[in-house]
């Protein structure tokens, strides 16, 4: 079992940045592939980044094409600890940050980028973005 739990989210003008935070609980977090979603009312969670477990302590990072070049997901095992760096905020950005875990598969290296894939979801965090 996992427990996830975001926070860092805020309120910035566009432009600006921000870096969310995404703290787990349980074993095995080196092995898990660690993704962050978005969701704005009305819509669909959509994916944003993710870190996939390769193998040992290496991962593979994938974004979302809206959020590449601005966005960079890293992670501090030894903390836990899974870090979205998001520059040059767009209003469009404005949403509720989740992070989600599934155990990395077999081999590592599966990239997945659809809600259903992953096991364990945090509550989420708000990132406001104004003009």
């Amino acid at each position: 079992q996992v427990q996830l739990a975001e926070s860092g989210g805020g309120l910035v003008q566009a432009g600006g940045s921000l870096s969310l935070h995404c703290t787990a609980s349980g074993r095995a977090f080196n092995s898990y592939d660690i993704a962050w979603f978005r969701q704005t009312p009305g819509n669909e969670r959509e994916f944003v980044a993710v870190a996939t477990w390769i193998g040992g302590n290496t991962y593979d990072s994938d974004y979302a094409d809206s959020v590449k070049g601005r966005f960079t997901i890293s992670r501090d095992n030894a903390q836990s600890t899974v870090y979205l760096q998001m520059n040059s905020l767009r209003p469009e950005d404005t949403a509720v940050y989740y992070c989600a875990a599934r155990p990395g598969r077999p081999g590592g290296g599966v990239v997945t980028t659809s809600t259903y894939d992953y096991n364990y979801w945090g509550q989420g965090t708000q990132v406001t973005v104004v003009v």
